[in-house]
């Protein structure tokens, strides 16, 4: 452990300035929040929620429009009754899309969960495809978008162009904001009346930025991810303009009801607390993640992307040379969880996905991708994708005791 201590240590030497920026962008993004907080008149009787229809539950409507006021939308719709990321992209695109119209992806296919979504795995039912919705995609050129491609595959039926700003489970690089802008405008300037989707999920509070910011038309997330700061128990989100958020919010309730109904229940006070410290939950996670990153990479492994790349999520990367490595590490990450560390995860089947999954999540909110987890298909190439962190000390120990773990038994 003694070798180990001397790595942590040059290994945080070098990290020091880059963990200064991210400290910085910690800064203007919590400026941003608490001015939309003072921008609402948030009261301490907004965090008190409301049951049966929830007909005007102040609350919630004041949590939307923070949430509208920090990411520059006209509307935004938060919710408990989201439950997902998935959830929430696939409200924001059955809102959008009808029979006969195309969903043209261009930052090649989404993660699993999509393609069922989608029609492309799975059974298709009650998927896009089975409602009539076309599909096309354009894949990655040198990790970047293929603007030249986009655009010759534009039709009249091209609805909604959809980006996907984390990698997922994927090899690809996650896309970053001057690169989404630089594809919305040029769409944009050609078919101004296309929607521009963005998938956000991870990526909130990473930039100073964010994609509405950037001409999205619409962007989608989870609570239980950056925006909840490690208290949502359960909810998403979907923001953007005004028109389309109002389409959302009868795909989520019924016509004619949309945003004036759904009890907020006990949620609104984690919801709005979460919110507030959302930026520096993230910006510990983030530091994690070049910790990971680095510390890994002095340790021969292979790591994406490295510590000294600019980030625009949360995700980060191990590969391992077989199964075996990656999940005996994802082991040893369950093993330095403040919950059910005692638990040794296996691969095994999950809603949504192709292949088992391994899941290493000992979180105090089930499947929270804002506290630290280390999962990901098995299939080659074997990589693990560890993000989130409550703490950077924590994500400091568990990545730390992994690695010592997998050296101590020779796996690397």
């Amino acid at each position: 452990m003694e070798d180990m201590k001397q790595l942590i240590e040059t290994t945080e030497a070098t990290l020091t300035p880059y963990f200064k920026v991210i400290e910085e962008t910690a800064f203007v993004n919590q400026e941003k929040v608490l001015d939309a907080f003072h921008a609402v008149k948030a009261t301490e009787s907004d965090l008190q929620g409301t049951t049966g229809y929830g007909y005007d539950d102040f609350g919630r409507d004041h949590l939307e429009e923070i949430y509208a006021h920090t990411f520059k939308a006209e509307d935004a719709l938060v919710r408990p009754q989201i439950i997902s990321g998935t959830h929430a992209i696939t409200i924001a695109l059955q809102s959008t899309l009808k029979y006969g119209d195309e969903l043209l992806y261009i930052t090649g296919n989404p993660y699993d969960t999509l393609l069922e979504v989608i029609g492309i795995n799975g059974n298709g039912i009650e998927s896009l495809k089975e409602h009539g919705v076309h599909y096309n995609k354009v894949d990655l050129k040198n990790g970047d978008i293929n603007i030249q491609e986009v655009l010759k595959q534009i039709n009249d039926q091209t609805k909604v162009i959809a980006i996907q700003r984390s990698k997922g489970y994927d090899q690809r690089p996650s896309i970053n904001l001057d690169v989404i802008e630089n594809a919305i405008k040029q769409i944009k300037a050609q078919h101004p009346n296309i929607i521009i989707f963005v998938d956000n999920c991870y990526g909130e509070f990473v930039e100073q930025r964010e994609p509405i910011e950037c001409g999205a038309d619409l962007i989608a997330g989870s609570l239980i991810k950056n925006p909840g700061g490690g208290l949502a128990k359960i909810g998403g989100y979907i923001a953007g303009k005004k028109d389309l958020i109002a389409r959302c919010g009868y795909r989520l309730t019924a016509p004619g009801i949309g945003k004036e109904a759904g009890a907020s229940l006990n949620s609104l006070q984690e919801m709005y607390q979460g919110f507030f410290l959302a930026p520096h939950v993230v910006s510990q996670s983030l530091k994690g993640a070049l910790f990971t990153s680095l510390l890994l990479e002095k340790m021969e492994m292979r790591t994406n992307p490295r510590y000294d790349e600019p980030r625009t999520d949360l995700i980060q990367t191990v590969a391992f040379e077989n199964k075996e490595q990656m999940i005996r590490f994802c082991q040893s990450i369950q093993q330095a969880s403040p919950i059910n560390a005692h638990f040794s995860p296996e691969p095994a089947y999950m809603p949504g996905y192709e292949d088992d999954v391994i899941m290493a999540a000992g979180t105090f909110v089930q499947g929270s991708s804002i506290e630290l987890s280390a999962d990901g298909p098995i299939r080659p190439p074997f990589e693990a994708y560890v993000q989130g962190g409550l703490t950077y000390e924590h994500v400091k120990l568990a990545v730390s005791r992994a690695a010592h773990h997998l050296k101590s038994q020779q796996l690397i």
